[in-house]
């Protein structure tokens, strides 16, 4: 009960049979499995069955992560699939990552090969009962020079979602990546919580004061991304908008980014996360009374 939204964290796919064991006991309820670039030497049908017998029903794989450039790489695109066609072997039928980028070039040049890589992807996912989310970095780049992927604004999804209208599609979604770009995060989430598939619990502390007196090209860091609970973001706002949208996926803690839980503090920060995310979803379920 009051799990309709699970609080997880994220883990790296080739080293999750050792981790997961280690970190499962804090009560993280599900977990997002990522690949930097490919999949590489991974196993996915082997690390499948060792990861749910690690889990064993105490929490679920919310997705796979797999974070290239498919609009660049082919063996990027062909991974993406792969892992399209591995999900249900997790239990889930999420797959994040980048949806790529032509570098070099202004965004909307990417829109061709956009329509040409995901409309095959989006059919893959469609036929396997499979969802995809775009996460939403920027990665360096901006509009006028995408870096690794496009989907970034609000502007770009868009005219991804008109070039390739699938209902497969949609977004990876956290405040942080909208409050790096002075973007108010919760009338957005408002207005696109039908096209989010999973979120990363990111969240962000911006300056202010900073962005007031020099700008954001002064030379001086405005933004820090951190971990839910120790930034701007209510979190609570967050969840109930979610709910009353009808999500009822993950928020997987994005971890290894704060300046101050870091190094020997990064699990402390992160299970401190855990559990004031579970507050804001209610906390402990209370049943109601019987009539």
């Amino acid at each position: 009960m009051n799990q309709d939204i699970r609080i997880g964290t994220l883990a790296q796919m080739n080293s999750a049979v050792s981790v997961l064991p280690q970190i499962l006991p804090h009560g993280f309820e599900s977990f997002s499995l990522t690949l930097s670039r490919g999949i590489g030497g991974v196993e996915l049908e082997e690390t499948a069955r060792k990861v749910l017998d690690i889990l064993a029903g105490r929490a679920v794989v919310s997705s796979l992560g797999m974070y290239g450039n498919p609009l660049q790489e082919e063996a990027a695109a062909r991974d993406f699939a792969r892992c399209l066609d591995a999900a249900r072997l997790f239990g889930c039928n999420v797959v994040a990552g980048f949806a790529g980028a032509i570098e070099g070039r202004p965004l909307q040049e990417s829109m061709p090969r956009f329509r040409e890589v995901w409309s095959e992807l989006a059919r893959r996912a469609e036929d396997r009962g499979v969802r995809i989310a775009f996460e939403n970095c920027d990665m360096g780049g901006w509009w006028h020079d995408p870096r690794v992927n496009i989907a970034h604004s609000p502007a770009a999804w868009e005219m991804m979602f008109d070039e390739v209208p699938s209902a497969a599609l949609g977004l990876q979604w956290e405040p942080c990546h909208q409050m790096v770009s002075l973007i108010d995060p919760l009338p957005q989430l408002r207005k696109w919580v039908k096209k989010i598939h999973h979120v990363h619990g990111k969240d962000a502390t911006v300056a202010w004061d900073i962005v007031r007196t020099s700008g954001i090209r002064g030379g001086k860091q405005y933004v820090w991304h951190r971990t839910p609970g120790f930034g701007d973001t209510n979190w609570t706002d967050v969840i109930s908008i979610l709910r009353m949208g009808g999500y009822a996926g993950s928020i997987d803690i994005e971890g290894w980014h704060d300046p101050v839980y870091k190094g020997e503090l990064e699990m402390t920060g992160q299970v401190r996360a855990l559990h004031y995310l579970k507050q804001c979803r209610g906390g402990a379920f209370v049943p109601n009374p019987v009539q």
